[in-house]
C-alpha cells in the first residue's frame, strides 16, 4: 500500500463494526470470480423470472454501494460522508432503458441532483449516463453517421434537448455536471454533443465535464485536440478521468466483428496513458478542470505529487478525487484528510433500476486483478487493529 494512503483507522474511521463484518463477507464473497460469476447469473435470472429478491440485494451489495432510494433517502449517508469532507456525487443509475418516461423521469432526476446540490456544499456535483436519457441503439446508429428515420431523428432531438436542458441548469445553478462515457462504439456521439455543450455553456468556468476512459488507445490524442480546440475557441474544459468500465466488452466485439480493439490489452499500457492525461490536464490548469475517478494507488499519488510541482493549493476546486461509494475508502478518507478535494460516487434509485448497475460493477471489478483482494486484505487490516486496540 502506497504510504500516502496507509493509514487504515482513518479510512475505516465512520465504520462500525458491524458495517466492516458486513463489508468481509461481501468483499469474500465476489473476491471468488466463480463465486461472483454463479451469484450474478443467479441475479440475473432472478430478475427475468421476477422473483422477490429485492430484501436480499437491499441488505447486501445495495446497501454498501448505494446511498438510498431516492436523493432524501439518501440524505443520511451524503451527511455522513461530509463528516469527513467527503463531497457527493450523485448518481441516478437506472441505465439501459428504452422508453420515452423512463429517459425523461431520468433527466428530470439528474435536474433534481443538481438543484438539491445547488443548496448544499456537501454535493460538488451532478452526473448523468446518457443510456439513461436514449436508447444505446439510437447513440450507435448516431455514432457511426448512419442515416436516420424519420422516428429516430425525432428521438435525437429529445436526446439532445435532454443533455442540453441538464447542461443549462448546471451552468445556472453554478454546479458541474459529469457526462458518464459509455462503450466506444456509442461513444461518437456522446462526445460530440459534450463537447458543444461545453463551447456553449462553458466561457467562464467548466460547468460541463466530458468523461475519458483512459484504456482506449486514442484518448490521450482526443485530450490533446480537445485542449487545442478549447484554446482556440476560448472555452473551458470540464474532464473526469477514469480507466474504463467495459473493458471485456470492447475486446469481445473488437474479435467478434474484426476490427482493432480499441482498448490496450496490457494493464501497463492503460496505466501509462492515465498517468499522461493526468500531467496533460494538471499542466494545462488554467483552462482544464479534472475529476481523477480511480482505485490505483499509484495514480493518485502521482496527482498529489503534480499539484506540489505546479504550486497549485490542495484545496484548488479545478482538481477532485474520486472513487466510487464502498471501494478505496483507504484513498479517498486520506486524501480528504490531508485537505485534498475528494468526492464519492453515491448511486442512488429504487433497486430494480439499480441492479444492472451493481451487476456491472460486480462483473468489472471481478476482472480487475487485485481490486477484490486489497478490499479485503485492507478491511482484515482493520478488524485485526481493532482487536488489538
Amino acid at each position: 500500500m502506497h504510504k500516502v494512503f496507509n493509514n487504515l483507522q482513518a479510512a475505516f474511521e465512520d465504520k462500525s463494526d458491524s458495517d466492516l463484518n458486513r463489508a468481509y463477507l461481501l468483499f469474500k464473497t465476489i473476491s471468488n470470480p466463480l463465486i461472483a460469476k454463479m451469484i450474478t447469473a443467479f441475479v440475473k435470472t432472478a430478475i427475468w423470472l421476477r422473483l422477490p429478491i429485492d430484501s436480499i440485494i437491499r441488505a447486501t451489495v445495495y446497501k454498501h454501494f448505494c446511498g438510498g432510494t431516492t436523493i432524501k433517502d439518501s440524505e443520511e449517508r451524503i451527511e455522513k460522508l461530509w463528516v469527513f469532507k467527503i463531497g457527493t456525487i450523485l448518481d441516478f443509475s437506472a441505465e439501459g432503458k428504452e422508453s420515452k418516461a423512463d429517459f425523461d423521469r431520468a433527466m428530470q432526476e439528474t435536474i433534481e441532483s443538481l438543484q438539491k446540490a445547488k443548496t448544499t456544499d456537501n454535493i460538488p456535483f451532478s452526473v448523468f449516463k446518457p443510456t439513461g436519457l436514449a436508447r444505446f441503439n439510437l447513440l450507435e446508429k448516431m455514432s457511426s453517421n448512419k442515416k436516420l428515420s424519420r422516428e429516430e431523428e425525432k428521438e435525437k432531438v429529445d436526446f439532445e434537448s435532454r443533455v442540453a436542458k441538464i447542461c443549462k441548469v448546471s451552468s445556472e445553478n453554478k454546479v458541474p455536471v459529469f457526462i458518464d462515457a459509455e462503450e466506444s462504439w456509442i461513444q461518437d456521439a456522446i462526445d460530440n454533443i459534450a463537447i458543444r455543450m461545453m463551447e456553449k455553456f462553458n466561457k467562464k468556468h467548466a460547468w460541463i465535464f466530458n468523461t475519458l476512459q483512459l484504456y482506449r488507445k486514442d484518448r490521450v490524442l482526443h485530450l490533446e485536440g480537445l485542449l487545442a480546440n478549447a484554446r482556440k475557441k476560448d472555452f473551458f474544459i470540464g474532464l473526469k478521468l477514469v480507466r474504463g468500465a467495459y473493458y471485456e466488452q470492447e475486446i469481445e466485439r473488437a474479435e467478434n466483428i474484426g476490427y482493432p480493439c480499441p482498448v490496450h490489452k496490457r494493464k501497463e499500457d492503460t496505466d501509462k496513458d492515465y498517468n499522461k492525461a493526468l500531467k496533460i490536464c494538471i499542466r494545462n490548469i488554467d483552462v482544464i478542470s479534472i475529476c481523477a475517478g480511480t482505485h490505483n494507488e499509484e495514480s493518485s499519488a502521482l496527482l498529489i505529487n503534480l499539484l506540489k510541482e505546479q504550486n497549485i493549493s490542495k484545496d484548488d476546486k479545478r482538481v477532485y478525487f474520486s472513487q466510487l461509494l464502498g471501494m478505496s475508502d483507504h484513498i479517498s478518507y486520506n486524501a480528504a484528510k490531508k485537505g485534498f478535494n475528494v468526492a464519492k460516487y453515491v448511486p442512488y434509485g429504487p433497486v430494480k433500476d439499480v441492479l444492472p448497475y451493481l451487476i456491472r460493477r460486480a462483473e468489472e471489478n471481478t476482472s480487475i486483478a487485485g481490486q477484490m483482494g486489497r478490499e479485503l486484505s485492507n478491511i482484515i487490516a482493520e478488524k485485526k487493529r481493532r482487536r488489538k486496540s
